[in-house]
């Protein structure tokens, strides 16, 4: 179960910044929001997964409290990107 859980984890949290990475050549600005948002949702997965590590007991909380913020804090920080793209585009398009 332990190995599941750990797999599952790493590639979760793998994936937001290959994801990022994506986003950095994004075609179109929807694009480039998309893959975002797919990264965001990956570090949501990924919050879970720390979360249930910790409440199985498998990995002590004090062993993830410093990934657990960071995973938080990446969340806030794509969770920002998208919202200020997304306000840039409207903008864009009223300016047009």
């Amino acid at each position: 179960m332990s190995r599941i859980l750990c797999s599952q984890l790493l590639r979760a949290g793998t994936s937001i910044g290959a994801n990022v990475q994506e986003a950095q050549a994004g075609q179109s600005r929807p694009d480039f929001i998309s893959k975002y948002a797919i990264a965001l949702k990956e570090a949501r997965e990924t919050q879970y997964w720390l979360r249930l590590l910790i409440a199985t007991e498998i990995v002590l909380e004090g062993r993830l409290v410093e990934l657990s913020k960071e995973v938080d804090e990446l969340t806030r920080i794509i969770g920002a990107i998208i919202v200020s793209t997304k306000r840039a585009s409207r903008e864009s398009t009223i300016q047009e």
